[in-house]
């Protein structure tokens, strides 16, 4: 264990490891020092100066992120000196910045026009603006540059360089023409490319497909878990009118870091759709009849109490493990013999190099150690061959992709968001809610068990599977009294 060093800042007792920079000391009694290059997840860089600090006994002010504590240090925050030199950097970024916050996807977040209206001037000395580049730059799949709000900070070419240690961007130029470019034959199309768009403290670097869509002062924040592989990802889900407008990552410091892929980060579409199952479905004289809860819960009780045999579940990992646990009290109601398995979507696996243990992983489902906890099994094709002649066969929000038929002869119990082809024929049909609409909690490859929350109203009468599956468990005594105590 590092020794302890004591400081003073702002007034503040501050004990600290040997090695910490000012900045992080800061931290630890609630001050933040304004700063812009510095990122506790990159190597630090000095360039912005936007951190400096008094110092006692230094002949000039010193950058925080850069100046390492030591024995009896006072540190200044707020005096007169700090103050003035913070305001200094904050007007020769200024004079080049363009004004045009009202059409600026960073407005509302941005760290420039915070530190502006905390410490900079009330207004500009300088009239003109002599420093104007191409309005936009396409800089890879889904980042764009605008070279004029850039202010040089090169987090972003530190990302590439040092974390996801892809160096595909640089400084180009030098002086008051200096800009951030893209090495020649190189494209910004790293699968962890995104993260350059969070760590841009200003509007430089912006992502096409939040482009426009919203101003972040409307925007509903939630905290969530990403549902695109085993990883885990702490995230944030962004709402706006009730749809999911923006997917950013949530600081976890055993998961993900600071960090999410571009996958999810971007394929948040699903959570949107608009062919979603509204209402319970009964099969009544061979059509499909929309029905209150009540009644499709008792018809499911009842199918699932009939005791014509074993039943097959066949269920999705990305199911919260509140539902496939309640899946597996079903199917073992149900009587000795059923089970149920699932099946996971491969990719490759793509590594962020530099953060030890971060991954979009092979697995592209959040909750496969959640089914195999609950007793599900991998053997989907044997499962499906056993469901074909099965009495009964659960489905629990699996798309059924790739069966060219329906799964069963018997009877099905579809709980889902959206209705398959292969699952038309079903007895009952009942609405479910995704992973947007409902709290839960996955379980991640390491084991660790994390819950997430709800972030925008369900459609229609959907429900959370959980509750769905609790309720036709809950209606099964009754429905077994009366048929002569089998349960």
């Amino acid at each position: 264990m590092s020794d302890l060093v004591k400081l003073t800042i702002e007034g503040h007792e501050v004990e600290a490891p040997a090695g910490t920079s000012i900045l992080e000391a800061a931290k630890l009694v609630g001050i933040l020092i304004p700063h812009y290059c510095y990122h506790p997840a990159l190597p630090v860089a000095g360039s912005c100066r936007m951190c400096l600090v008094e110092v006692e006994k230094s002949p000039k002010p010193q950058p925080a992120c850069a100046t390492p504590i030591t024995p009896g240090m006072v540190v200044r925050v707020a005096s007169d000196v700090a103050r003035a030199a913070r305001r200094a950097v904050l007007e020769f970024l200024l004079i080049n910045h363009p004004l045009d916050c009202p059409i600026c996807d960073q407005a509302g977040e941005c760290e420039l026009q915070d530190y502006t209206h905390e410490e900079g001037r009330a207004a500009g000395r300088y009239a003109d603006y002599p420093k104007r580049y191409n309005p936009v730059e396409d800089f890879g799949p889904d980042v764009l540059y605008v070279p004029n709000r850039c202010i040089l900070c090169t987090r972003c070419v530190r990302f590439m360089e040092n974390v996801a240690q892809e160096p595909t961007l640089n400084v180009s130029e030098r002086g008051d023409r200096a800009r951030i470019g893209v090495f020649p034959g190189a494209a910004l199309d790293h699968p962890w490319a995104g993260n350059v768009v969070d760590l841009c403290p200003v509007g430089s670097l912006l992502s096409k497909d939040f482009l426009n869509k919203a101003r972040v002062w409307d925007l509903d924040k939630t905290a969530s878990v990403c549902g695109g592989c085993t990883q885990g990802c702490n995230i944030t889900l962004e709402t706006r009118d009730n749809a999911v407008v923006r997917v950013k990552p949530r600081p976890n410091m055993a998961v993900n870091r600071w960090f999410i892929c571009d996958e999810g980060r971007l394929g948040y579409a699903w959570l949107n759709r608009a062919d979603r199952i509204e209402a319970p479905l009964v099969r009544e004289g061979g059509r499909l009849v929309p029905v209150e809860w009540e009644v499709a819960l008792a018809r499911a009780a009842e199918l699932v109490g009939a005791g014509d045999g074993p039943a097959v579940g066949l269920v999705s990992p990305g199911a919260s493990c509140e539902a496939l646990e309640a899946a597996a009290r079903v199917l073992a109601a149900r009587g000795e013999g059923s089970a149920g398995a699932f099946r996971v979507r491969q990719g490759p696996e793509r590594p962020l190099a530099g953060v030890p243990d971060l991954a979009l992983r092979a697995e592209r489902a959040p909750n496969v150690a959640g089914a195999l906890a609950a007793g599900f099994g991998r053997d989907w094709d044997a499962a499906v061959a056993r469901a074909r002649a099965a009495g009964l066969v659960l489905v629990l929000d699996e798309s059924l992709a790739g069966l060219a038929e329906p799964v069963t002869d018997g009877a099905l119990l579809y709980i889902g968001t959206v209705l398959p082809e292969t699952a038309r024929g079903a007895v009952v049909i009942l609405p479910c809610t995704n992973v947007a609409e409902e709290e839960g909690s996955f379980v991640n490859l390491r084991g660790l068990r994390q819950r997430y929350a709800q972030a925008r109203t369900p459609p229609g009468m959907a429900r959370p599977a959980a509750w769905i599956l609790d309720a036709i468990l809950a209606a099964l005594p009754a429905r077994a009294a009366r048929a002569g105590g089998r349960a």
